[in-house]
């Protein structure tokens, strides 16, 4: 009998795509050429790259020059935030984010931080949302960016960036976006969000590990993330990733050709698994708002079953999830986000993360509901929690 196998961490990466494997092997081996050379082999890796670089400005409504190529979405997050510190540090040291943000934003902003730039956490309220009118009273004259991510990875919400860039535009500020969860999945358009700066990573819609994109609005100042060359109109220095380039530019033609119809379906897969886990599990909360989320995004705190308890349990039922808890030098912390959110660290420590994909069916959802309940029942009935602690909380 085949061994069971549902992956459920789309949110962590995905696999390629066939088409993207296709599209890129040429540039590991006959198209091998340095795209900073002058003769025939580097000009057909340069104009693969700029090809890519069209592909990726018109998926979301950009300039050809306002994208840079990285090695991810933590180099575009630190790119955005450092770059936009240093170069416009004699107008102010002021930075504002917002607490639920990834990692990747965070401590860039510590480091900063610890460098002598003032930072401004923002309240979001107990589904993770940003209120516009909270980042107005926090600009002072000082302040050079904000950043808030444009769908948090955990919990799913979307940001109203929308309404967040009109208060960033009329006092002159830089509005950053981690949008690393949401391109390709939803739309992402840079002028209607508002956005000067915004981060994505390629294997998050299907394409390779080790290359994402920043968007800088043009005018923007900011100041050179690496030296060493004069890669990327001198922005970003570095031998480029032309195999991955080539391939990211695929993964968004696809996504671009996919995205609405998946979108609808994975929303539809998502309430039938959420609607599945109240039914089958009392006790049970949704975090994240219930409507402003992502299509594949659920997230839920299952009170009394402790988060990495639950993750080893569906593995070993061939069920590949991850939980809102990190484990970090042997000391497990509950996610940072669902304590921003306003959840106790004793209903934090029960959660758990189902993201969906390209490969996930409605037979994967009805087997996730057989395992989890009676997973969820007997991990209760070993927990020192009481399973009904945070019942008046959920």
């Amino acid at each position: 009998m085949e061994e069971k196998f549902i992956y459920l961490d789309y949110a962590a990466t995905t696999p390629m795509r066939p088409e993207v494997v296709e599209v890129m092997t040429p540039y590991f081996t006959k198209e091998f050429g340095n795209p900073s050379s002058l003769y025939t082999l580097g000009r057909n890796a340069r104009g693969a790259i700029e090809d890519a670089r069209d592909r990726v400005a018109a998926f979301i409504g950009a300039d050809s020059r306002e994208i840079v190529f990285t090695s991810g979405g933590t180099e575009a997050d630190n790119f955005a935030i450092k770059g936009v510190a240093y170069a416009n540090e004699k107008k102010g040291k002021h930075i504002i984010a917002t607490p639920i943000e990834h990692h990747a934003v965070l401590e860039p902003c510590h480091f900063l931080n610890k460098r002598g730039f003032e930072l401004t956490y923002l309240p979001v309220d107990e589904h993770g949302i940003v209120d516009p009118a909270d980042v107005e009273k926090a600009i002072t004259d000082t302040t050079v960016l904000v950043s808030v991510m444009h769908a948090n990875n955990e919990v799913g919400t979307i940001e109203p960036l929308e309404e967040i860039s009109k208060v960033t535009r009329a006092k002159g500020v830089y509005l950053h976006t981690d949008a690393v969860q949401t391109f390709g999945h939803i739309p992402v358009n840079v002028n209607d969000l508002g956005v000067d700066l915004l981060s994505v990573s390629a294997h998050k819609l299907y394409g390779p590990k080790g290359v994402g994109v920043l968007y800088i609005r043009r005018g923007t100042r900011m100041v050179s993330f690496m030296q060493g060359g004069s890669q990327e109109n001198n922005r970003r220095a570095g031998t480029h990733n032309v195999a991955g380039i080539v391939g990211f530019a695929k993964a968004v033609e696809i996504a671009e050709r996919e995205m609405a119809a998946e979108a609808t379906r994975l929303a539809e897969l998502r309430d039938h698994l959420i609607r599945g886990i109240f039914e089958k599990i009392p006790n049970s909360r949704l975090n994240g708002h219930p409507s402003k989320r992502l299509p594949n995004n659920v997230s839920m705190c299952l009170v009394g079953a402790e988060g990495e308890a639950i993750l080893l349990s569906l593995d070993m039922e061939g069920i590949s999830a991850s939980s809102g808890s990190a484990c970090t030098s042997g000391t497990l912390d509950p996610s940072h986000v669902l304590l921003a959110m306003g959840i106790p660290a004793e209903i934090a420590h029960s959660s758990l993360r189902l993201t969906l994909g390209k490969e996930t069916t409605k037979e994967d959802i009805d087997y996730v509901l057989d395992i989890l309940p009676p997973t969820i029942e007997r991990l209760r009935a070993m927990s020192p929690l009481d399973a009904s602690w945070g019942k008046s909380k959920c």
